[in-house]
Formats: structure tokens, sequence, C-alpha cells
């Protein structure tokens, strides 16, 4: 987001934490009343474009939103989306695309608070791994032919109890509203904004066997004074990598491998 969109969708995530903090307001009925709003928004193209319209009074925008929300959502939801469509949006697919977000985060925040933030990002991660190494799960979930009942329906044979509901509620959501994304960039999207949660950096640290709590303490440590953040490490084992560990933050890959080296060796040799 650029501009305006941006700093509307910094004063929402305000609201959306002060509102989290409140012990009256349920953070996972908060989660699934943003969603259908976001899934309202992204299917009424018209309605989108009023609710962002420069051109209209903040105000105005606001009531029309209490009065199309009020008996569908609860106050809180009602109460944050009013306060969003107040605010100046560069384009009016960024105010949905901020709705999502908070949908999201509101789960999250949900995990956080029941204390199973770290579950739920290890889970995302694994999911991620399994559906990647995996290509007819992949295709099932992503087949724009298949029903929404029937991609809910899988999921729920997959996670089912073995997830927490926060990572069932999350993966559901983008499964079956993908909204142009592909399952890879959504996934990755949802880990980054559970790191968030706690002001944290994601490292995937694939190494050819699994490392002791030591290392992965070791290993936190050194990346935290790197980055100057804290860092969720998401662990991945590939036997093809043969010694070291091969580390990637965001874009940058930290590459210690030593079949990477040989392969690096080889290329100098060769030139």
């Amino acid at each position: 987001m650029n501009g305006a969109s941006r700093e509307a969708l910094a004063a929402a995530r305000e609201r959306l934490d002060a509102l989290t903090d409140s012990t009256s307001v349920d953070a996972g009925s908060l989660a699934d009343e943003l969603a259908a709003v976001t899934a309202l928004l992204h299917r009424e193209v018209s309605l989108r474009r009023v609710l962002t319209d420069p051109a209209q009074a903040g105000e105005a925008k606001a009531d029309l939103a209490q009065r199309l929300l009020g008996t569908q959502v609860s106050g809180p939801a009602v109460d944050l989306v009013a306060g969003m469509v107040r605010s100046r949006w560069s384009q009016s697919r960024d105010l949905v695309d901020a709705l999502e977000e908070l949908a999201n985060t509101a789960d999250l925040t949900a995990a956080q608070k029941a204390g199973r933030l770290d579950n739920v990002e290890d889970e995302l991660f694994r999911f991620g791994r399994i559906v990647s190494s995996n290509t007819e799960l992949r295709a099932a979930l992503t087949n724009r032919s298949a029903s929404t009942a029937a991609k809910g329906e899988l999921l729920r044979s997959l996670l089912g109890s073995r997830a927490d509901a926060s990572t069932v509620r999350l993966v559901t959501r983008l499964v079956t509203a993908p909204r142009g994304r592909s399952l890879e960039t959504g996934l990755e999207s949802l880990s980054k904004l559970a790191a968030d949660r706690r002001d944290r950096m994601v490292a995937v640290v694939t190494s050819a066997v699994p490392l002791s709590d030591t290392q992965k303490q070791r290993l936190g440590a050194a990346l935290a004074k790197v980055y100057g953040r804290p860092m969720h490490l998401n662990l991945d084992v590939d036997p093809e990598v043969v010694g070291g560990i091969r580390v990637q933050v965001g874009d940058e890959v930290i590459n210690g491998s030593i079949a990477d080296r040989l392969e690096e060796a080889g290329r100098r040799m060769a030139s």
C-alpha cells in the first residue's frame, strides 16, 4: 500500500489493538466478523467504491457502513469498519486488503492471548511445507472448479483436531477465498503477520539433521543480534544439505551449507 492507504491501515491496526486489549472483546469472533465484511466488500465492488470515494464525506461513509452492518456483526466490528471508511484510501481494493489483514491479525491475537501463538506459527510453516511437497494436495486446494465446501472438508480432514483452531480458520479462509493470491504467497504472508504480532522476524532454517535445542537457542540469539530484532525460527530438514545450515530471512539468504560451498567452488573453477 502507498500514501493514504498506508496511513489508514496503520490507524486501523491501532484501533484493532485497542479493541482486542479489552477482555470483553472475543478476538476470534471479531476475526470471523471482519472476514465476513472482507468477503462482502470483495464481492460488492460498487459498495466498496462508495465506501472509499474521496469525494464523499467521511461521516457519511461511516453512517452508511453502520446502517449496512449494524444488524449483521457486533458493535466492535461495526465501529472498526466505520473508522476505516472515514479514512482516505488510495485504491478501493486497499480497504479490502486491510480488512483481511485485520481479520487475520485478530485470529492471531486470539492465539497469542491463549499462549498458543508459537504453535500457530509452527503449524502454518509445516502446512506450507506439506503443500509445497505434495502436488496433488496443492492441486486439490487450489482447484477453481472445486466447491468451497469440498475444500473446507478436505482441510478439516487434514488439520482437524491436530491443529490449533486459529490455524484452521486462517488456512481455511486463505484456501476458500484466495483473492487472486497463490497459496504459497498467502501462507508466507500469514507467517510474517504472526511474527509481527510479537515484533519478531522469521528465519527459515534448513539443515541436514534436526538442530538440538542448544543449537536453536544459539542460532536464534546470533540472528537476533545481527538483525536487531527477536527472531522466530521455522525449522526444516533436508538431507541434501550435506553440512551446516541454510538460513533465509526475508529475501536475504545466509548460506552456510557444505553443498552450496562446493557448488560455488565448482562455478569458480568453471569460469
